[in-house]
C-alpha cells in the first residue's frame, strides 16, 4: 500500500462528492485538485527519476506527460490519493510514487521481452540481407537490364505500329504479315526474358528470403499483440474482470496504448486494494504536443477512443454522475428565426445545441426545423455550427435552394465573420493561421494538427479590443473544418490563446465565447446580395 499518499494539506473541511464525476466530461472536485497540486509539488522536487518535460528548455527531445490522481478512501476510513502517469516515463513503466501499469509489458522476465528479442533477431536478419552488397548489386543489375529490355521491346512494338499505319495509309492490307509481326513480338519478348532469367532467379531467391522473414515478423507481432490484449485484464467495482479483447469485441478496433492511460491504471489499483474511489483529476505536465492541444497544468478529461470502452466496464458498481452533456443537449429549445422567405430561412442557433443528430442525441436544430416545416424538400441544413457555438445558421426549404447555397460555400464566395473572446492579450493586431487538421481518432470529436494527413485549414483574424487579460477578436474562416477556429486559437502553433469557455481545448466557463455574428451571400433565387447580422450575446 506504499502507493497510497495521505494529504499534507488540511482537507477536513472539504465536503466529499457523493458520486464519481463522469470521466469524459467533468470538472475536477476541489479535493482532487489539492491532490493534483501535491503531485505537482512532488514532480518539481523529486529525484526518483530523470525525464525531460521541457519546462525550462527548448529541447527537441523534451516530452510532456499526462498525470492523474484518484482520491480514495482506505478501508479504515482515512482519505488519501493515488497517482499515475500515461504510458512510459524515463523509458520505464514503473516508478515508486505511482501505481503500476495494468500489465507491464516491460517486465524483465515477461513474455514480451523474450518475443521482442526474437523480433529484434528477425529485424537484424532483414537488415543484413537488404543491405548485403551482393543483393544490392543484383537488384541494381536486374532492374537496369529489365528496364533496358522493356525499352527494346517497346521500340519493336513502335516499329510494328508504324509499319501497320503506313500499310493502312497505302491501303496495303496483309493479314498474314500482321500475324507474323504478332508472333515476332511474342518471340522477342521470350528471348529478352530468357536473357535475364538466371539473373532474375538469383535476385528473386534473395527477395523470397526477405519476404519470408517479413512474414515471420508479421505473424510473430500479431501473435504477441493478441497475447498482450489477453493480459490487459481490467477489474471493476464489482470485482468482475475483462481483457481488452472482451472490452473492444474486435481486435482491429483496439487503439494502440489502450489501458496505459492514467484513469484505468488508477481505478485498477483502487479496486485491487479495496480503496473506494472518490474523485478523479488528470492534468498535463510539460511541453505541449505538436499535434493535439495540451497545455502545462491544464486539466483534461479521459479520452474517448482508448479509455471510454475500458471505463464503461471499470466503473460498473460505482455511483457515477450522469454525462452533463446529455442533459444539457436535451433541454427544450425554440427556433429563433431572424430571416425567412418561401425558399429559405436563417436562425440564431443557441450555444450548446447540436445542428444535426449525433450518436446519442437526436434533438437538434435539424429535428426542430423538420417539425416546423414538414413539407420542406431535400436536405435542410446548408452548413453547420459547432455544438458550443452560437450564431447564424442557414436553412434551405427546397432541394434546389440547398444546392445553390451549398455551391456558394464550396466555392468560398460566402463571407462569414465570427466574434470570439480569447484568454490573454495578443501581441499582434491581425494575422493568418494555416494549420491542417484531422480528427483525433483516439479522442473524438477533438481535432489534431496533422501535416501528413490533415486537410487544409485557413483562418484570418484581427483584434477588436483587449481588457482584463482577455482579447476580443474577429475571425474569418476561409475553410470550414470541424473545430477549426477553436483549434487555431488554442494550439501553440496558432494564437496559443484558447477561446474563453472552451471545454475541449481550454478551460470551462459559462459558455464558449464564440459567435457567428454575420454572413453575406447571394440569395439562391432573387440573386440579390444579402447580409445578415445577429448581436453578440456575451
Amino acid at each position: 500500500m506504499n502507493k497510497l499518499h495521505y494529504f499534507k494539506s488540511d482537507t477536513t473541511n472539504i465536503q466529499l462528492p457523493k458520486k464519481i464525476g463522469y470521466p469524459h466530461n467533468y470538472t475536477p472536485h476541489s479535493i482532487a485538485k489539492i491532490a493534483a497540486e501535491e503531485l505537482q509539488e512532488y514532480l518539481l522536487t523529486q529525484s526518483d527519476f530523470k525525464h525531460d518535460f521541457g519546462l525550462s528548455n527548448n529541447s527537441t527531445k523534451a516530452l510532456g506527460k499526462m498525470f492523474g490522481v484518484l482520491v480514495v478512501k482506505h478501508p479504515t476510513g482515512k482519505i488519501g490519493y493515488i497517482a499515475a502517469f500515461s504510458g512510459k516515463m524515463a523509458n520505464k513503466t514503473q516508478h515508486n510514487f505511482f501505481v503500476p501499469p495494468v500489465f507491464d509489458i516491460l517486465a524483465p522476465n515477461g513474455f514480451y521481452i523474450q518475443i521482442e528479442n526474437k523480433l529484434n533477431i528477425i529485424n537484424e536478419q532483414i537488415h543484413l540481407l537488404t543491405n548485403k552488397k551482393e543483393y544490392l548489386e543484383l537488384k541494381k543489375q536486374y532492374y537496369t537490364q529489365k528496364k533496358n529490355h522493356e525499352e527494346l521491346l517497346n521500340q519493336e512494338h513502335s516499329k510494328v505500329k508504324r509499319n501497320r499505319k503506313l500499310r493502312k495509309k497505302q491501303q496495303l492490307v496483309n493479314n498474314q504479315l500482321n500475324i507474323n509481326e504478332e508472333f515476332y513480338l511474342r518471340e522477342y519478348e521470350v528471348y529478352l526474358n530468357d536473357k535475364i532469367n538466371s539473373l532474375r532467379q538469383t535476385f528473386l531467391n534473395y527477395e523470397n528470403k526477405i519476404e519470408l522473414l517479413k512474414k515471420q515478423r508479421a505473424e510473430t507481432s500479431a501473435n504477441i499483440q493478441q497475447k498482450i490484449f489477453k493480459h490487459y485484464l481490467f477489474t471493476n467495482a464489482n470485482l468482475q474482470s475483462k481483457n481488452l479483447l472482451d472490452i473492444f469485441n474486435n481486435t482491429q478496433n483496439i487503439p494502440a496504448g489502450s489501458g496505459d492511460c492514467c484513469a484505468p491504471k488508477l481505478f485498477q489499483y483502487a479496486f485491487k486494494h479495496q480503496l473506494t474511489p472518490i474523485a478523479l483529476a488528470e492534468f498535463w505536465w510539460g511541453k505541449p504536443l505538436t499535434t493535439s492541444i495540451r497545455k502545462h497544468l491544464h486539466y483534461y478529461v479521459a479520452c474517448s477512443g482508448k479509455c471510454k470502452p475500458i471505463l464503461n466496464h471499470m466503473l460498473q458498481g460505482l455511483i457515477v454522475e450522469e454525462n452533463p452533456l446529455i442533459k444539457k443537449l436535451n433541454k427544450p429549445q425554440e427556433l429563433n428565426i431572424i430571416y425567412e422567405d418561401k425558399y429559405m430561412l436563417a436562425i440564431n442557433k443557441p450555444a450548446e445545441f447540436l445542428t444535426v443528430a449525433g450518436k446519442e442525441i437526436s434533438y437538434t436544430i435539424e429535428s426542430l426545423v423538420r417539425e416546423k416545416y414538414p413539407n420542406a424538400t431535400g436536405p435542410l441544413v446548408v452548413h453547420r455550427l459547432d455544438m458550443s457555438t452560437s450564431g447564424i445558421l442557414l436553412i434551405a426549404k427546397t432541394k434546389e435552394t440547398h444546392k445553390e447555397l451549398q455551391a456558394q460555400f464550396i466555392n468560398k464566395t460566402i463571407q462569414k465573420r465570427y466574434v470570439a473572446i480569447v484568454n490573454g492579450i495578443l501581441p499582434n493586431q491581425k494575422g493568418t493561421i494555416n494549420l491542417p487538421l484531422r480528427v483525433d481518432l483516439e479522442d473524438r470529436p477533438k481535432q489534431l494538427v496533422c501535416y501528413e494527413y490533415g486537410k487544409e485549414a485557413l483562418t484570418h483574424w484581427e483584434t477588436v479590443s483587449a481588457n482584463k487579460g482577455r482579447t476580443k477578436i474577429y475571425l474569418y474562416p476561409i475553410t470550414g473544418r470541424t473545430h477549426q477556429l477553436r483549434v487555431h486559437m488554442a494550439h501553440h502553433l496558432g494564437l496559443n490563446s484558447p477561446i474563453v469557455g472552451d471545454d475541449l481545448y481550454g478551460t470551462k466557463s459559462n459558455r464558449l465565447h464564440l459567435h457567428a455574428e454575420s454572413i453575406s451571400f447571394i440569395h439562391p433565387v432573387t440573386k440579390k446580395e444579402m447580409k445578415l447580422t445577429i448581436p453578440v450575446p456575451f
